[in-house]
């Protein structure tokens, strides 16, 4: 029987698949590899699973240990939730500004504009719950937040919605996957039938790719691994564990540094409309209409 892991050892292990390696990850902790490298053997026997591959060249997650990663990113989001709404109890403080972004959102853009808002209004304590862009629009509905950013293909019916960015898909591979050293781009077909690792069902990422697949009469992608995050996608196929169709704004420095390589596909349009979302029939005011129109800035 699986005994329940540490905090730490879930964080070190989240930070491997973060920074592609277990010396950068122990380096980000401020840990020594050997000693990071003790605590995930201890956390490969709790758990009764192999979660790093030994080399020479170095260790990389296997395809338990890129599943593993996913999980514990949420159960360790949840804790911050936790922390973040234990701190507002103690305070007696509500948050002023409630909102909820979907994962390539909530990693790459959102921390910036709240960063921008919190410049102008110091005093504005913000509330941010990730998620994927289902569960943003159920958290919108529900008077749970007041503004929620979502990457969905369609507008969600019944909502006010503004643009507050683009994005585009991208296929990527590991440098040593076949698709790398291609000189024609791929076909819809060639795509549509090549097992993928994928976001998990709800995510804007996969609504978008699977919708694009059908439109252009190719059915829907077919899951190789399905996992919770674009960092925990990314990191499987930096270890070569399949293609991905992912945010170019999760890889962008990937593929300039070469961990990475895009694949062109011959046909697909894969661009996207990032939105903001709230109830219809609502004006935005306060510090939600502020945090918009940061985000518009751009």
């Amino acid at each position: 029987m699986a005994r329940t892991p540490d905090l730490d050892s879930l964080t070190l292990l989240v930070r491997v698949g973060r920074h592609g390696s277990l010396g950068a990850a122990a380096s980000s902790l401020g840990m020594s590899q050997p000693a990071a490298s003790k605590r995930l053997s201890t956390l490969e026997r709790n758990l009764g699973l192999v979660l790093l591959e030994r080399s020479r060249r170095g260790s990389e997650l296997t395809d338990a240990g890129h599943m593993v990663v996913g999980w514990s990113q949420r159960l360790l989001d949840d804790l911050d939730e936790l922390l973040v709404a234990a701190e507002a109890l103690r305070t007696r403080r509500d948050a002023e500004l409630r909102l909820a972004a979907s994962m390539t959102i909530a990693e790459h853009l959102a921390p910036g504009w709240i960063g921008r808002l919190r410049r102008q209004r110091p005093e504005l304590y913000v509330g941010l719950q990730v998620t994927n862009s289902e569960q943003v629009v159920a958290l919108v509905a529900g008077d749970a937040v007041d503004i929620g950013f979502v990457e969905s293909p369609r507008a969600p019916a019944g909502f006010a919605t503004r643009q507050v960015a683009s994005d585009r898909l991208v296929v990527v591979v590991a440098p040593g996957h076949p698709w790398a050293r291609r000189r024609r781009p791929l076909t819809i077909d060639e795509l549509a039938s090549t097992p993928l690792v994928v976001r998990e069902p709800g995510s804007g990422t996969r609504e978008t790719l699977d919708q694009v697949l059908s439109r252009a009469g190719a059915g829907t992608a077919r899951p190789l691994l399905e996992l919770g995050s674009a960092t925990a996608v990314r990191s499987a196929v930096i270890a070569a564990t399949g293609p991905a169709v992912i945010s170019e704004l999760a890889v962008r420095t990937d593929i300039a540094d070469g961990r990475l390589v895009s694949v062109p596909v011959d046909g697909l349009a894969l661009s996207r409309t990032l939105r903001a979302v709230w109830r219809g029939g609502r004006r935005l005011v306060g510090p939600a209409a502020e945090l918009l129109a940061v985000a518009r800035e751009r």
